[in-house]
């Protein structure tokens, strides 16, 4: 069993986001922000991770509803000591680690290099240029911290200090429990601070460590949507940063946006304005061309994904050809070599080797065999109205352009259905089916005009 306890505030309500979202509940790339935090802490192998929840407690209760995550209610939200004396009854490790569901992207080695400190108590402390808003780390002439005092309650002398107080700690549990019971609200804010602590154990001649982030952008909180907003942006930045370390070819850095996993072969190339979402899996030498959505699929090695494609939840082979303007709904299996051209939308269909469709079709609820040629303006209707049904189209089918297969049917191998016809039952192997209108001229007929007003 770990012999460490994580505890995350998450409780506050976010007053400055102006939205009814609870703060930890908005986005940063694709997840809460919160998801972010429980994701780091779990890397450390907690024994137990808690989460003090408060305003909208019940949303976040609902959608982090995990085996490992306990939740405590901090009901009302007297600040950040207070949040913590809430979790006090739930943590039996000898070791605590408190992190902040408004902090996103603190660092598993910059929390990892907190812990090693070894001390009953370790701040992660930094040295900023322009400190304002931060707690600042008071020390005596030995260098020694004495306390925090928070920046409302400073004087002016204190706020000249460059080092400050990320909010993060890592403190000896059952000392934890002793001083949080010494913390008083008597300061500016009439709250309990966390940061109080220090104070007390000092007071036990504690000696009190600290540790420095790898990166300033780990210990910045988000309290607006603006801030928010810049936060994403550092994200998406050092996400392409390690792609590109990686041997992916960016466009440009600045315009490739992955909510969830990316993962890429050698020689990928990615183009400007493209979303990653989910699980997305790019094979070697993949090509990607500009403001391409892809979620939750796996791109097979040497394919070509054009301009502008949405493709969600689909399977595609190598040397597949796809676009621009292709749309793929979820459950699509395409083999290699494969061809889905411009307007092309194709829904649960299994595609096999070398065939095409290269124009202006939807294809639905579909098995399609190898080398099948599917003319422009072909459309499986697989809906009636109640029901999907799905179509079958044999090895090396030719369809003419404009064509309408109604399912359940089944295309007969070789065969070969003419342009402009409506297919409503199986067709045979190896022939010709065609279904058409004798074409007619009908003398004198005249276009509608347009009535004139009354």
């Amino acid at each position: 069993m770990s012999d460490l306890d994580v505890v995350i505030l998450a409780a506050g309500k976010g007053t400055r986001m102006n939205s009814d979202i609870p703060k930890v509940m908005h986005s940063l790339a694709g997840r809460p922000m919160l998801a972010h935090v429980i994701a780091t802490a779990r890397l450390l192998s907690a024994h137990r991770i808690v989460v003090v929840y408060g305003h909208g407690g019940e949303a976040v209760k609902d959608h982090f509803n995990a085996n490992d995550i306990e939740f405590v209610c901090q009901e009302p939200q007297l600040g950040t000591g207070h949040a913590v004396q809430q979790a006090l009854p739930v943590l039996d490790a000898n070791k605590t680690l408190v992190l902040y569901g408004d902090v996103p992207l603190i660092g598993a080695a910059t929390l990892q290099r907190l812990l090693a400190t070894e001390a009953d108590l370790a701040l992660l402390t930094m040295e900023l240029s322009d400190p304002g808003g931060y707690g600042r780390i008071l020390r005596d002439r030995n260098k020694k911290i004495t306390s925090i005092v928070e920046e409302k309650d400073a004087t002016a002398r204190q706020r000249t200090i460059r080092e400050v107080n990320t909010g993060l700690l890592a403190a000896d549990t059952a000392g934890l429990k002793r001083w949080l019971t010494d913390i008083r609200n008597d300061n500016a804010q009439g709250e309990f601070y966390l940061t109080d602590i220090v104070a007390g154990a000092v007071r036990e001649k504690v000696d009190v460590a600290t540790a420095s982030p790898d990166n300033e952008f780990e210990v910045l909180g988000i309290n607006s949507t603006a801030q928010l907003a810049r936060m994403e942006r550092i994200f998406q930045w050092d996400n392409a940063q390690h792609l590109m370390s990686q041997g992916v070819t960016l466009a440009d850095p600045a315009r490739v946006d992955v909510r969830g996993t990316l993962s890429c072969g050698r020689d990928v190339t990615i183009d400007i304005g493209c979303i990653f979402e989910g699980n997305v899996v790019l094979g070697d030498h993949v090509s990607l061309g500009a403001h391409c959505v892809i979620r939750d699929s796996h791109i097979g090695p040497g394919s070509m994904i054009l301009p502008f494609c949405h493709i969600d939840g689909a399977t595609i082979g190598s040397n597949c050809r796809i676009g621009p303007y292709a749309r793929f709904r979820p459950g699509n299996h395409l083999a290699d070599d494969v061809r889905v051209g411009n307007f092309v939308e194709v829904k649960a269909t299994q595609i096999a080797e070398g065939s095409k469709a290269n124009h202006l079709s939807y294809l639905g609820d579909s098995e399609i065999g190898r080398n099948v040629n599917v003319g422009a303006g072909t459309i499986t209707c697989n809906y009636d109205g109640a029901n999907k049904h799905r179509t079958i189209i044999e090895d090396n089918v030719f369809i003419g352009s404009d064509t309408q297969i109604v399912a359940p049917a089944t295309i007969g191998a070789n065969s070969t259905i003419g342009a402009g016809s409506t297919i409503t039952k199986d067709t045979p192997e190896g022939e010709l089916t065609l279904s058409r209108s004798k074409q007619v001229t009908i003398p004198g007929w005249k276009r509608p005009t347009k009535s004139k007003p009354d």
